[in-house]
C-alpha cells in the first residue's frame, strides 16, 4: 500500500511541475513589466497603448458581435429548419475552422485587391475601365479585420451553441411549439437563454484566437496590442516595454473572463439526460432557397473562397516553375517533426495532469487536484506572443545555470542549449496547448466507470499499473482526437514560433509569412494550402464525430 501512495505522490508531484513550468512564463512576464523604468510606460501610455488598445477592444467588440450572430444564427438555421443540402451546410459550417486567420488575410487581400478577379468582374459588370472610378472600400482596416476574422472564427460559438440547441433545449422548444409560440418567441425566449453558457465558451475561444492573432492583424495594417508585443521586441529590443504591453493584453483576457462569469453568477443549468434531437420545421420553395444561402454564406467566405484561391495560386507556380523550392520542403519537413514532438511532449503532460487529478477524489486533495489541474491549462489563455516574452528569461536562466554546471567538469565556452532552439518552440507549443491535451483526456476519462479502476485497485494493480493496462486502451479516441487538435494547431501556430524559432528555421507558417511580407504571394499560396489540407483532417473528423447528420 505504501508503494502505492508512493507511486500516486509522484504523479502528483509531476503534475506540479508541470504547472509550475506553465505558470512560468507570465510570473516572469509581470517581473519583467515591474522592472521597466517609468520612461517606458510614459512612452507606452502616449505613443502605444492608445492606438494598440483602442484597436484591440473594437477588434474584440467587433468580432465578437460577428461571430455570436454567424454562429448562433447558423446552429439555430441548422436546428430548427430543414431545406435543400442541409445535412451538407451541417458539417461543413466548421470547414473555416481549419483555414488560419493569417491564411484568410493573406488570400483576400489578393482576391479583393482593386485590381484582383473580384473588384474587376464587378468593374465590368457596371461598364467601368479604371479602378478609379469604382472601387470597394479597402480590406485593409479594422472593419476589414473583423469582417474577416468573424468569418473564420464562428465555427467556435456554431460548435458549441449547435450541441446545446440540439440535444438540451430540445423538449423545451417543442412543448413551445406546442404551446402555440412563433419560431421567433421560441428562440428568443427559449433556445437562445437556454444557449448562453455554450455561447460564452465559443465567444471566448474566438475572442482568446483573435487576440492571438498576429498575421492577419499586420498583413491588414491594424496595430493590435499582439502586433506591438512583436514590434517593440523585435524591432526595438525593448523586452520591458514588450512585457508592459504583454501585461495590458493579460488584463483584457482576464477582464473578458470575469465579466463572462460575473454575468451568469446567479444562473443555473441542468442537463436533461433523456433529450433527443429538436425535429426541424421543413422549408419549401422560395423560404428554402433563403436559408440554404445563408447556410452557405460563411462556408464560401471563409473557406471556399480562400481555398480555391490557394488551390489556383499553388497551380499557377508550380506550372510556371515546374517543382516547389526545397526551401520550401524543407520548412514543411521542419513543420512536420517539430509538430509531432510537441504532439507527444503535449499528450504526455496533459496524461500526467489528468490522471493526478483523476488520483485524487476526495476532501482537500481533490480541490488542490482540480486547482492544478486548471493551473495547467491557462496556457491557451496566453496568447503565443505573450509566452514567446515570457519564455525568454526562463530560457536564459536554464543556459546559464547549465554552462555554469559544465564549467565545473570541463572547461568550454558557453553554449545556448534551449534558447534559440527547437526545444524551445516544442516546450512553447506544450504549455500553449496543454489545455487541449488535459482537458480531452479528463473528458475521456470522466467516461471511464470508477469501478474498472476500483477492481483493478483491488486486485493488487498500482495506479501506473491501472493506467497503462486498463485506461489506456480505453482513452485511444480521446487521446488520437487531441493529437489531432495539437499537432495541427502547432501547425497554425505563427506568433510563437516567429520569436521563439532557431535561426535559418522556417516552418510553413513563417514561410508564408515571410512571402506575404515580400509581396510574392505565389510560393506562399503553396504553404498555406499545405496548412489548409493538414487542418482539414481534424476538423472533417470532428464534424464526422459531433455534427453526425444522421442524428440530427
Amino acid at each position: 500500500m505504501r508503494s502505492q501512495q508512493s507511486v500516486g505522490k509522484v504523479w502528483h508531484i509531476a503534475a506540479l511541475l508541470i504547472t509550475t513550468i506553465v505558470l512560468a512564463p507570465v510570473l516572469v512576464l509581470a517581473w519583467h513589466a515591474l522592472q521597466g523604468s517609468t520612461e517606458h510606460w510614459q512612452h507606452l501610455i502616449h505613443h502605444v497603448l492608445p492606438v494598440a488598445f483602442s484597436n484591440t477592444v473594437l477588434l474584440l467588440i467587433g468580432v465578437g458581435i460577428l461571430v455570436t450572430a454567424l454562429g448562433v444564427g447558423s446552429a439555430w438555421l441548422i436546428t430548427a429548419y430543414q431545406f435543400p443540402t442541409r445535412g451538407i451546410v451541417s458539417w461543413a459550417l466548421l470547414l473555416p475552422l481549419a483555414v488560419p486567420t493569417y491564411i484568410v488575410a493573406f488570400a483576400y487581400l489578393d482576391i479583393l485587391h482593386p485590381i484582383g478577379p473580384v473588384q474587376t468582374l464587378i468593374r465590368d459588370i457596371l461598364g467601368y475601365t479604371s479602378p478609379r472610378q469604382f472601387r470597394l472600400p479597402d480590406l485593409r482596416s479594422l472593419p476589414g479585420a473583423i469582417f474577416l476574422l468573424g468569418f473564420v472564427l464562428y465555427p467556435y460559438v456554431y460548435l458549441s451553441t449547435r450541441a446545446m440547441f440540439a440535444t438540451q433545449a430540445a423538449s423545451l422548444i417543442e412543448a413551445a411549439r406546442v404551446l402555440g409560440e412563433s419560431q421567433r418567441t421560441v428562440f428568443y425566449r427559449v433556445a437562445l437563454p437556454m444557449a448562453r453558457p455554450a455561447v460564452a465558451v465559443g465567444v471566448s475561444l474566438a475572442l482568446l484566437e483573435t487576440l492571438n492573432d498576429i498575421g492577419a492583424s499586420e498583413f491588414l495594417g491594424i496595430q493590435t496590442l499582439t502586433v506591438s508585443i512583436y514590434t517593440t521586441w523585435v524591432t526595438r529590443s525593448d523586452l520591458a516595454g514588450a512585457a508592459q504591453i504583454a501585461l495590458s493584453m493579460l488584463a483584457i483576457i482576464a477582464a473578458l473572463i470575469m465579466v463572462e462569469r460575473y454575468g451568469r453568477r446567479h444562473q443555473r443549468y441542468t442537463q436533461n439526460q433523456r433529450s433527443h434531437p429538436v425535429k426541424p420545421l421543413e422549408l419549401k420553395g422560395t423560404a428554402a432557397l433563403i436559408a440554404m444561402g445563408l447556410g452557405w454564406a460563411p462556408v464560401i467566405i471563409g473557406f471556399v473562397a480562400p481555398a480555391l484561391y490557394l488551390i489556383s495560386e499553388s497551380y499557377k507556380h508550380i506550372h510556371l516553375t515546374g517543382a516547389v523550392s526545397d526551401q520550401l520542403l524543407s520548412s514543411a519537413w521542419n513543420t512536420v517533426r517539430v509538430a509531432l514532438i510537441a504532439t507527444v511532449v503535449t499528450i504526455s503532460a496533459g496524461l500526467v495532469v489528468a490522471w493526478a487529478a483523476r488520483t485524487v477524489r476526495y476532501g482537500q486533495r481533490q480541490r488542490l487536484a482540480v486547482r492544478v489541474t486548471r493551473l495547467a491549462s491557462i496556457g491557451y489563455a496566453v496568447p503565443g506572443t505573450v509566452l514567446a516574452i515570457g519564455m525568454l528569461s526562463p530560457l536564459v536562466f536554464f543556459d546559464a545555470s547549465f554552462n555554469t554546471v559544465l564549467s565545473w567538469f570541463k572547461q568550454t565556452p558557453p553554449q545556448l542549449f534551449l534558447m534559440g532552439s527547437t526545444a524551445a518552440l516544442i516546450l512553447a507549443y506544450a504549455i500553449r496547448f496543454l489545455a487541449i491535451s488535459a482537458g480531452g483526456i479528463e473528458a475521456g476519462l470522466s467516461r471511464i466507470p470508477p469501478s474498472i479502476e476500483q477492481a483493478s485497485r483491488l486486485l493488487g494493480e498500482s495506479p501506473s499499473g491501472t493506467l497503462k493496462r486498463v485506461h489506456l486502451p480505453l482513452l485511444r479516441p480521446a487521446l488520437g482526437a487531441a493529437a489531432l487538435l495539437i499537432f495541427v494547431d502547432t501547425m497554425k501556430e505563427l506568433p510563437a514560433t516567429l520569436m521563439l524559432r532557431p535561426m535559418n528555421f522556417e516552418t510553413l507558417a513563417t514561410w508564408l509569412y515571410a512571402e506575404a511580407a515580400r509581396g510574392t504571394y505565389e510560393e506562399g499560396a503553396v504553404a498555406a494550402l499545405a496548412i489548409v489540407i493538414a487542418g482539414l483532417i481534424p476538423v472533417i473528423l470532428l464534424a464526422k464525430s459531433q455534427l453526425d447528420p444522421r442524428r440530427a
